[in-house]
């Protein structure tokens, strides 16, 4: 089946960004008891792009079951197209979050990954992937193809989300990690991620091993200790923005989506060092808000906006 060109004629309208990856739900446990929030780090990337009223398809795995539909009209809800072929499950896959005193999350995974493998008619102008759907098998080949296929047409971007509870070896993981690298332009990973794929690096010495594999840009980000983006002639480093945490589920898709719009509306100038330090507070920003609610429940635009004009107003007068 041709998704994109389905996509396309049911919306009479072309994707601005075309996201590939898992959907799930996130089964949250602290001690008041359990919550359900649909997830997936792709399914937020998509969800996050929504509410920041970007034109937004996500291309996933879901079942047409209860999971399934909430996980739908929570995409709905944000403006993001499901598209066609993406309900190929028996059972909607779950993770299993439990929450640490300090916010951070433990995850237990309930999922298997199928993609239909499809030749797109057009393409977006980001193509996004990462996470699970990267990694796990028989999808994850699909995926491999279709970036194959995407790389010369459009932006891609790739955050690996690593979850090493379903990645196999380390070998195994960091291989197909380097293969998929020279296919994009952007890599997003935190420093846990990094730490996993390199442990024998420092951050830096990451950083220009990823840009040496091919991409043009890498963002680590660092949680309280803030994000930094290296291209071959800039090394960037943005603070955090202090915000009291409720948890962190969510936060780097968060920023990630707000870091894809960027590059949206900044085009060819999206790499120049001024730029990236924009988009970095921005993004900043954004996971900022989303660390202050329960849930992957990233900002709208207004909000964004907000949080941005109260940011740079507070540094203006020295707060």
């Amino acid at each position: 089946m041709d998704y994109l060109k389905t996509a396309r004629h049911d919306a009479h309208q072309t994707l601005d960004v075309m996201v590939v990856g898992e959907a799930l739900m996130d089964v949250v446990t602290t001690s008041h008891g359990r919550v359900e929030h649909p997830g997936g780090s792709p399914a937020n990337v998509a969800y996050g792009l929504g509410r920041l009223g970007v034109t937004t398809g996500l291309l996933t795995a879901i079942a047409p079951d209860a999971r399934g539909i909430s996980i739908e009209n929570h995409l709905r809800s944000a403006g993001v197209r499901l598209l066609p072929g993406s309900k190929s499950l028996t059972r909607t896959a779950s993770a299993t979050a439990t929450l640490e005193p300090d916010g951070s999350a433990r995850y237990d995974f309930d999922i298997s990954w199928h993609l239909v493998p499809t030749a797109p008619a057009y393409f977006p102008k980001i193509l996004h992937t990462g996470s699970i759907a990267t990694f796990l098998s028989p999808g994850a080949g699909a995926v491999k193809s279709l970036l194959e296929q995407a790389h010369k047409h459009c932006m891609i971007t790739y955050d690996p989300n690593i979850r090493p509870a379903l990645l196999g070896s380390h070998a195994e993981a960091k291989a197909t990690f380097e293969e998929l690298v020279p296919l994009t332009d952007v890599v997003k990973l935190s420093n846990e991620d990094a730490h996993w794929l390199y442990p024998q690096k420092s951050l830096d010495e990451t950083a220009a091993h990823i840009l040496g594999l091919g991409t043009k840009l890498t963002v680590m980000t660092k949680g309280a200790d803030g994000s930094h983006f290296t291209t071959p002639a800039a090394n960037i480093s943005i603070p955090a923005v202090k915000s009291k945490v409720a948890d962190t589920i969510g936060a780097g898709d968060s920023y990630m989506s707000a870091l894809i719009l960027g590059f949206l509306t900044q085009g060819t100038e999206g790499f120049a060092p001024a730029v990236l330090e924009q988009l970095g507070h921005t993004a900043a920003a954004a996971a900022a808000i989303t660390v202050q609610r329960p849930g992957a429940n990233p900002p709208n635009l207004q909000e964004l906006d907000l949080a941005i004009e109260a940011h740079s107003a507070a540094q203006y007068v020295g707060f």
